[in-house]
């Protein structure tokens, strides 16, 4: 299978661009393209469910979304997240989406993930919520 590649600069543009067509409402198409992303990145997890989110962890890390991340039971901190960029809302859709889709699987039901603290609103990391449905 071949990959791209994106740096952050390029993301950046790219959600400038959905935004000045669709402002905001574009947040819920980077959140969905996240659970696409997120979903093989959960089934090659789900291998070694005993370690399953330290395997998420490093899959997100290999890959470039986060610098680090730290997974809780129902909160998770992100740092160097790539979708930072300074702004008065969260960003960090796609990560969100990767976080609820990991989430789901594991437990086998719906979740929410709700981005609670963003770097790109002058926090020093990326705070995510889970709470079960």
């Amino acid at each position: 299978m071949r990959s791209v590649k994106f740096d952050q600069a390029e993301l950046r543009q790219i959600k400038d661009l959905y935004e000045g067509v669709m402002s905001h409402a574009c947040h819920g198409l980077f959140f969905k393209e996240g659970s696409v992303i997120g979903s093989a990145m959960a089934e090659e997890a789900l291998k070694d469910k005993a370690h399953y989110y330290d395997r998420v962890a490093q899959q997100l890390v290999e890959r470039g979304w986060v610098e680090e991340i730290t997974f809780a039971d129902r909160e998770i901190i992100a740092k160097g997240s790539i979708e930072v960029s300074p702004s008065d809302i969260p960003t960090c859709h796609r990560l969100r989406g990767m976080l609820r889709e990991f989430y789901e699987r594991f437990k086998g039901g719906r979740v929410k993930c709700t981005e609670e603290m963003c770097a790109s609103t002058g926090n020093a990391d990326c705070r995510f919520r889970i709470e079960e449905l």
